[in-house]
């Protein structure tokens, strides 16, 4: 799915948002997202999952035309973990079963 298909989508299952609405709506939480991100902080989203960041860090690394030995420096790299109602709905979908209701907790 594609960004243009999410904003169709939400246009489609939201009558009273208008194409340029659902429009956005998509980009302000993707740039709260992004943002939240670049600033070091953990995204949860319940059912679905959460992202952070990951630190690698320096290494040395090899040029594949030379040969030669190049310092990779430090990355932050942003990391998704899928949360439980995702991961069984993927799991049930390529089983070929409907995904399992998820339980109220108590």
């Amino acid at each position: 799915m594609t960004r243009s298909d999410l904003v169709e989508e939400l246009a489609a299952r939201f009558a009273q948002l208008t194409h340029r609405d659902a429009e956005l709506a998509v980009k302000t939480v993707l740039d709260a997202m992004s943002d939240a991100l670049a600033k070091g902080h953990r995204i949860e989203i319940r059912g679905f999952g959460s992202f952070s960041i990951n630190r690698r860090p320096p290494r040395i690394g090899r040029n594949p035309r030379s040969g030669e030995s190049v310092q990779i420096p430090e990355k932050r790299v942003p990391h998704f973990k899928p949360g439980k109602a995702l991961r069984e709905a993927v799991d049930a979908s390529a089983a070929g079963q409907t995904a399992p209701a998820a339980k109220p907790k108590a």
